[in-house]
């Protein structure tokens, strides 16, 4: 047996080879990171938090806004890296992750004060009238970042921004199939010249990243993955009890009301099931189609399934890109299959590019589906929309919430107010009206799911507060008062007077209460006299 073995120390490649899943092209190697090097990192990180947390926030605002000088000055090229890294069309690089980086920056600059004030707490009783309670945020300190491969700009983007902004420092792992995107993200959060220390990038096998981060003894991690890789990690990190924010994904529905405006429903259900050749956790899977406009909308989004164009981008034309990944593709055709073995039927399907060396799958229109099959019970995380028929609303509403899965969910009504209360039976921790996959891309918004969906959240204030523990400060504001009246010697008359507040303040009765009230007075006072 190897010393590293017997150390249970993991062996792995020293290198990470990125592939184009468009073409097959060999885009470049990277240097891995071992074991040992993580635990040195973190103990590297917490030697320089406290300094770090120390900077005053205008200047780590100043740091943390050079990210967008950098994006600024790189867009086409973080764009064609990110394509070509991970499959996407160029068009979908930059709206869906490009630009809400660059706008993610300056929302969490600008409100990064707001979030971090410290917060005072309103008097709950007139008793304690001397007793003033404040909020305040406590950076965790050491923070770890697990990205994913379908958003590897801008999901562990977000979350390095608000964690350096809250006074943490940061380890970033991103994922082995998008490394070239990854390099990219580096580079970017480098070039402000933070200081030595502060953020340090990881390249780890994912098999491997969880057990070394959570053993190197960092104070928070946050994971964007399966659910599988989610519930791994909470029971490892149940060991030290060491906090986690878990995105695990969804399997997501889309209700369409009978009233719906069905030319932007099914326009949004070709955008938010199929882009990024449907590699999105929050985007549609189910979608749920009220009988008097099934037929119609069925063949509106047939129409535009089949038209979609499927493809390597080299001039911006491509509707559609490629799968990242080979294995996605083979869950993707096994959900397809096995609906098909229960009596699912293909309505409608896009071309795919020929003689092509690249990872590409038609899109495809399932009919005829119900809940036995894999492809509305698990997240299928491919270029598929299922589409059943619902003779009501609350028939949809029960179908949808028929899940272990609540990450977005989405309504399609002209009737706003409905719409409205329809999103909010919805199970879900995204529910958007009339639009769907496009929460995550408002700075503001928190994303996160019920279920086994997600704990916690990222984004907006809710998802910024993550970064940080809350703490109670409470001071008493009467410096001459000695000692709290129920503290020692105890005596039968302190007894009657700690049970008097109790009678003062909700004894039935004026008679009770006035009891109550005089007893407490014959204690009171000593709260100004000194232990005899």
């Amino acid at each position: 047996m190897k010393k590293s073995q017997a150390l249970n120390t993991p062996a792995y490649e020293n290198v990470t080879r990125s592939i184009n899943p468009g073409t097959g092209e060999a885009l470049g190697e990277y240097s891995r990171t071992s074991v040992e090097e993580i635990a040195k990192m973190v103990q590297k990180a917490r030697y320089v938090q406290k300094s770090w947390q120390a900077v005053p926030l205008k200047k780590r605002i100043s740091y943390v806004i050079k990210f967008r000088d950098y994006i600024m000055n790189n867009l086409d090229e973080l764009a064609e890296a990110t394509a070509r890294d991970n499959g996407k069309t160029r068009v979908d690089a930059m709206v869906a992750e490009i630009v809400p980086a660059a706008m993610g920056v300056s929302y969490y600059c600008k409100n990064a004060k707001r979030f971090l004030k410290d917060r005072p707490l309103a008097m709950g009783n007139i008793l304690f009238i001397n007793k003033r309670s404040k909020i305040v945020r406590v950076p965790w300190g050491v923070v770890g970042i697990i990205g994913p491969w379908n958003y590897p700009f801008s999901i562990p983007f977000s979350e390095v921004v608000m964690a350096l902004l809250a006074g943490n420092t940061v380890l970033l792992k991103t994922s082995d199939e998008t490394q070239v995107i990854g390099h990219h993200l580096k580079n970017c959060i480098e070039s402000a010249g933070l200081p030595n220390g502060v953020f340090q990038y990881v390249n780890i096998p994912g098999r491997f990243a969880g057990d070394a981060f959570l053993n190197a003894g960092l104070d928070k991690l946050f994971f964007t993955g399966s659910v599988a890789v989610g519930k791994y990690l909470m029971k490892k990190a149940s060991e030290t009890l060491t906090p986690l924010s878990l995105e695990l994904g969804g399997n997501d529905p889309m209700i369409v009301c009978e009233d719906a405006d069905l030319e932007r429903a099914t326009n949004g259900a070709v955008w938010a099931g199929l882009q990024n050749a449907g590699q999105s956790c929050g985007g549609v899977e189910r979608i749920y189609v009220h009988e008097k406009v099934y037929d119609r909308f069925m063949d509106m989004l047939a129409g535009k399934v089949e038209s979609l164009r499927v493809g390597y981008d080299t001039d911006y034309n491509m509707d559609i890109g490629a799968m990242t990944t080979e294995r996605q593709i083979r869950t993707v055709k096994a959900h397809i299959d096995d609906a098909m073995a229960k009596g699912a039927t293909i309505y409608a399907r896009s071309k795919s590019p020929k003689n092509s060396q690249g990872q590409f799958i038609p899109c495809t229109v399932l009919a005829d589906v119900d809940h036995t099959m894999d492809v509305m019970r698990d997240e299928t995380f491919g270029p598929v929309l299922a589409v059943m028929k619902v003779k009501d609303i609350d028939e949809a509403i029960e179908l949808a919430n028929d899940s272990y899965l609540g990450l977005t969910g989405s309504v399609w009504s002209r009737n706003w107010s409905r719409a409205g209360r329809i999103a909010r039976k919805i199970q879900a921790g995204a529910v958007t009206v009339n639009d769907h996959l496009m929460s995550h891309g408002l700075a503001e918004t928190p994303w996160g799911g019920f279920k086994q969906s997600a704990i916690g959240r990222s984004h907006g204030d809710i998802g910024f507060a993550e970064m940080t523990q809350p703490q109670v400060i409470v001071n008493d504001i009467l410096p001459f008062v000695k000692r709290d009246f129920w503290w020692h010697p105890h005596s039968r008359a302190v007894y009657e007077g700690v049970r008097g507040v109790v009678e003062l303040l909700y004894g039935p009765g004026l008679v009770r209460r006035l009891r109550g009230g005089m007893n407490l007075m014959k204690v009171f006072f000593r709260t100004f006299t000194s232990w005899k």
